[in-house]
């Protein structure tokens, strides 16, 4: 399946390719919370918002980031009728951690334990980058707690990375993420020792064989951008075929960080997927 994102842009979308309203600005703020909150869960403390009513999705932003990060598409799913739920992992944004080294297992249990926090049965997962190995993985530990996952820009297993090359628009990328940490974490002198730590996480995890991927029951939709920074093509299409019945979604026109450079298009490619497979999970409760 191919997303053509739109071309054409009135004052109420973006067009910010290389990032550069994104470095200056970051992404717009978020709405007034329904709920804001934090808990406590193996030696960290996680911070989490809502905003909204209706049939829960959570989103689950990329490493060195934040929630705020999602600030385009949190307004379109409450305006679609949902429950955004937010969540810092642990040592990024307002979310602590301890001195244990980053994993994905590790995120994905703070996620189950602010579902339980929240008394969320079920969930749509919408995972971007380290995002989204965490809600796939969340997916595959926990498939009742899982309606779907919407997996966009991320391996599960180190081949599926290119050879590292900085650019621009990563620079600015970069530099945002660095004058974010220092405004919201507890230790906002650490930026680069979190950042290496965060790396190493990232050049050694996940692994999942192919074995372990074909006992993932829920819906997914692998979403690769056509000029992702990080992530090959060929490694997207290899989650998808091996998969149990998931989809394959190229985004046409965007890098790794669609969900900043033109939020329209990958907003509706969300809105889709969430439709479908809250639809499905609805007859029984997601939340």
């Amino acid at each position: 399946m191919n997303i053509d994102l739109p071309v054409d842009y009135d004052q109420m979308d973006i067009h910010d390719d290389e990032l550069r309203k994104f470095e200056v600005e970051g992404a717009p703020p978020l709405p007034v919370p329904s709920d804001q909150g934090s808990i406590e869960h193996e030696g960290a403390r996680i911070w989490y918002s809502t905003y909204g009513s209706g049939l829960p999705v959570i989103l689950l932003h990329g490493g060195l980031g934040h929630s705020g990060n999602w600030g385009y598409l949190v307004p379109a799913l409450v305006e679609s009728g949902y429950h955004a739920v937010l969540i810092d992992s642990r040592g990024h944004g307002r979310s602590t951690r301890d001195a244990r080294p980053f994993s994905y297992e590790l995120m994905a249990s703070d996620v189950l334990a602010v579902m339980d926090t929240l008394l969320l049965k079920k969930a749509a997962l919408v995972g971007w980058s380290d995002g989204a190995c965490t809600a796939l993985i969340l997916a595959a530990k926990a498939p009742s707690r899982a309606a779907g996952v919407f997996y966009f820009a991320c391996n599960m297993d180190p081949s599926g990375v290119k050879p590292f090359e900085a650019t621009p628009t990563l620079n600015r990328c970069f530099a945002r993420h660095a004058k974010d940490y220092a405004d919201l974490s507890a230790t906002p002198e650490r930026f680069k020792t979190f950042a290496e730590d965060v790396g190493l996480m990232g050049r050694t995890q996940p692994n999942y064989s192919a074995h372990d991927l074909a006992r993932i029951s829920v819906p997914v939709v692998i979403v690769q951008s056509e000029h992702d920074e990080f992530i090959k093509r060929e490694h997207a299409e290899y989650l998808a075929r091996s998969i149990p019945n998931a989809e394959f979604a190229l985004l046409n026109g965007v890098s790794h960080f669609a969900p900043l450079q033109r939020p329209r298009g990958f907003n509706a490619a969300v809105l889709e997927f969430v439709a479908k497979v809250l639809l499905i999970e609805g007859s029984d409760g997601a939340s």
